[in-house]
């Protein structure tokens, strides 16, 4: 059976083949991706390393679901992989970062889940690994970078070598990014313009989600800049200085939307404090009305204490108007209480 006979189109297929592979693509020198499967890829990785493979400028991407059982052990038998690839899968390490091993890069990209519904629990990462001829990814979880990728591929998007890919794959998680800050700044608009409009629906706790689903997405996202830094001063010999200077424009775009996101930050934590500040202010002024409530009903409270007691020698007990006088006393203190208080609140205006 030929490779092409053994091809199937895997693009819809979210769980995996037998093996865990999700998507799989060939391409040749004019840059068409061919769909495979894992029995095609499997012959073809193994024509390669026997130094069967018909034409040296072919190159595949291979994209596995890692939840399911068989893909590490496809991988083991098939890929060819360095050790320092199946470390990174279970190291725990999740900043994004590229790194050169030998003639392999190896990159960790912390993507979001393909539903994302702007929660800091809906992030997860995308593991790389690139040589001359293969581009392997691996998730746990549905990704949007790598779909969208599957998508543009499976449309008809011409990929010109591996960095070529790894440089899609970055430019498309800026491209997921930009539409997490849109989305995110359409939020914030909505709470400034109820914040102006003096209305009672903005909520700090909204802008806090809001602005802990940003930070996290900004210390996970953010490529280590060291790494990348001795990548592109030091990059592998098959890689065209073309494919370094895209990677590095890449990287810029990355760094631009990340900056984007890192102002909008601080616009949210700007009308945070001023929401703070509405809501200290509205508290003292409650405070201060039932102050000024519990000063004016000071007097009466004290008079009727004193009054009250069942005990000898009341004042004004055998006066026909001690009631009446009372009631003055009362409404005296009363008055020189409100009036100063109102007096206060004029000083503090």
């Amino acid at each position: 059976m030929s490779l092409l006979d053994a091809s199937v189109s895997v693009a819809g297929n979210y769980g995996g083949d037998e093996a865990g592979l999700i998507c799989g693509f060939l391409f040749g020198a004019e840059g068409q991706g061919r769909p495979l499967d894992s029995s095609a890829a499997a012959q073809w990785l193994d024509a390669g390393a026997t130094g069967g493979q018909a034409d040296g400028r072919q190159f595949a991407w291979l994209h596995f679901n890692l939840a399911h059982v068989a893909a590490e052990r496809w991988l083991s038998r098939h890929a060819g992989l360095a050790p320092e690839f199946y470390e990174m899968l279970h190291d725990g390490v999740a900043s994004t970062r590229i790194e050169r091993v030998e003639q392999s890069l190896f990159a960790v990209i912390n993507d979001v889940h393909f539903d994302f519904a702007l929660d800091a629990s809906d992030i997860s990462t995308l593991w790389i690994s690139v040589d001359r001829r293969l581009v392997l990814t691996a998730r746990r979880q549905p990704l949007r970078t790598a779909d969208r990728l599957r998508t543009a591929i499976a449309r008809g998007d011409q990929i010109r070598s591996t960095t070529d890919l790894l440089e899609r794959l970055m430019r498309t998680q800026a491209d997921v990014l930009v539409a997490i800050v849109r989305s995110a700044t359409e939020r914030v608009d909505r709470v400034e313009d109820d914040l102006l409009a003096d209305r009672r629906v903005a909520r700090r706790a909204r802008l806090g989600s809001l602005r802990r689903v940003l930070v996290r997405l900004q210390r996970l996202l953010a490529p280590e800049p060291a790494t990348l830094f001795r990548l592109l001063q030091n990059p592998p010999g098959w890689m065209a200085p073309t494919d370094v200077q895209e990677l590095r424009a890449a990287a810029e775009e990355f760094s631009v939307v990340l900056h984007d996101m890192q102002l909008l930050q601080e616009r949210i934590k700007l009308l945070q404090e001023e929401i703070a500040a509405s809501v200290n202010e509205d508290n003292n002024r409650s405070l201060y009305v039932l102050t000024v409530v519990t000063v004016l009903a000071l007097p009466i409270n004290i008079l009727a204490g004193l009054f009250g007691m069942n005990v000898g020698g009341i004042p004004l007990a055998e006066s026909g108007h001690g009631f009446w006088i009372v009631v003055a006393l009362v409404g005296a203190f009363t008055i020189v209480a409100g009036w100063l208080a109102l007096r206060r609140q004029r000083k503090d205006r």
